[in-house]
């Protein structure tokens, strides 16, 4: 299968996106079956088509395996052992995308980078990206995100990273982790591949649980770095958090010997995009776009930030807040602490939550209705704020993807 793969045009999981000269591997999913479409994606110029139902295979085309997920996987890790680039894998709670970013744009100063594109950083994104690295990479930067324990340690498998980065440890996938001790070993199962295999952990060395995960670890090679050398860095990221992504990044790249003003350059040329860490002036109000992920760690930081910025042409103080995904038992708790939070607030005028988890805490904790408004889904928000627009107003929108929020900001 590799000798395919290196005289083909890459690899592609969708039959609807398939170019010539391509490998199709037929993905199952809970609602999918890619082998129903394998013969699509040959007729739209696949050179091969990598299945696990040996009933379509009906000629020579056609690869039979027994799980192509396990395919793809095995061919990606088989093409990593076989590039001479180094691979620096980047995994965390808050803030391993951004910091993923612009650790490749630093990079880009002084070697040929590649790195995971968009969100590709699970068990099928991360083959993905390894797949599409060329022969001549000399740095690999894989982002991997995990939403339960043993899945690092999957993807650490098979990409092999020579250093590692976790940027915190935060409270996020709370149910699939089983709660904030499994999301310090399922985190820390990057460590353990490391140490393992003789690998660097570049790690913050003023976070007392990244420092102690290091510790732990025996024989983990390892290189410190202090948060403050991000002090003074100009950059166009919105949010005091950012300067631990942007540590990171400089710390990476003194590693590697990029100049630092070089490096600087990067961070500050590096535009934030997908609704991440965005200043985003309209017609009426200043936002903060921050609604591609949402934890109770992130939430947190993300309104003390705001709560605490200055913006003298805007004289209102908002928090647009929608649900946090994915904390099973926990959820209940966390939504009241966050709420908590922004109530406290004394700069913060209106908080208008949307999702039925905020809703739920704030008739729990009684909340003022003249402060904060809450909405079942966007599309009831979507009606208020079409009927009551808001103006002059400093906004933070923040919120899970799966709420939407990104939906509003066309009435902001």
């Amino acid at each position: 299968m590799y000798e395919i793969f290196c005289t083909s045009k890459g690899v592609q999981t969708d039959s609807r996106k398939v170019s010539e000269g391509e490998i199709f591997f037929a993905l199952r999913g809970e609602n999918f079956d890619g082998n129903r479409y394998a013969a699509a994606a040959l007729e739209a110029g696949a050179v091969a088509a990598v299945v696990d139902n040996e009933e379509v295979a009906v000629d020579e085309r056609y690869v039979v395996v027994d799980d192509t997920l396990v395919a793809l996987q095995e061919l990606a890790r088989c093409h990593r052992r076989n590039l001479s680039a180094r691979v620096l894998a980047i995994t965390g709670t808050n803030g391993k995308t951004t910091t993923k970013e612009l650790v490749s744009a630093v990079l880009s100063r002084g070697f040929r980078v590649r790195h995971t594109q968009g969100n590709l950083n699970n068990h099928i994104g991360v083959p993905l990206t390894l797949l599409s690295m060329p022969a001549d990479t000399e740095i690999a930067v894989v982002e991997m995100g995990a939403s339960a324990q043993g899945e690092i340690a999957l993807l650490a498998s098979i990409a092999e990273p020579d250093l590692g980065l976790i940027t915190n440890i935060g409270r996020a996938h709370l149910e699939g982790f089983g709660g904030a001790e499994g999301i310090r070993k399922g985190k820390g199962e990057l460590y353990d591949r490391l140490a393992a295999s003789g690998g660097v952990a570049i790690f913050r060395n003023d976070d007392p649980v990244l420092s102690a995960m290091v510790t732990e670890r025996e024989g983990l090679s390892s290189v410190g770095y202090e948060s403050d050398i991000a002090a003074g860095v100009r950059s166009n990221l919105v949010g005091d958090y950012n300067l631990f992504n942007i540590a990171a990044a400089l710390a990476v790249g003194d590693y590697f010997g990029v100049p630092r003003e070089e490096a600087e350059a990067a961070i500050a040329a590096y535009q934030p995009s997908n609704n991440r860490s965005q200043a985003l002036p309209t017609a009426h109000n200043l936002l903060t776009v921050d609604c591609y992920n949402a934890n109770p760690s992130s939430m947190a930081a993300s309104i003390a930030n705001h709560a605490d910025s200055v913006q003298p042409d805007y004289l209102h103080k908002v928090l647009i807040l929608g649900d946090m995904l994915e904390l099973g038992e926990w959820s209940s708790e966390e939504h009241r602490r966050v709420l908590k939070g922004a109530m406290e607030e004394p700069s913060v005028e209106m908080v208008i939550t949307v999702g039925n988890c905020f809703a739920e805490a704030a008739a729990e904790m009684c909340c003022d209705s003249a402060k904060v408004s809450c909405f079942a889904n966007v599309e009831e928000a979507a009606l208020w704020l079409g009927e009551t627009p808001l103006k002059g107003a400093f906004v933070l929108v923040k919120g899970s993807r799966g709420i939407g929020l990104e939906r509003l900001l066309g009435l902001l």
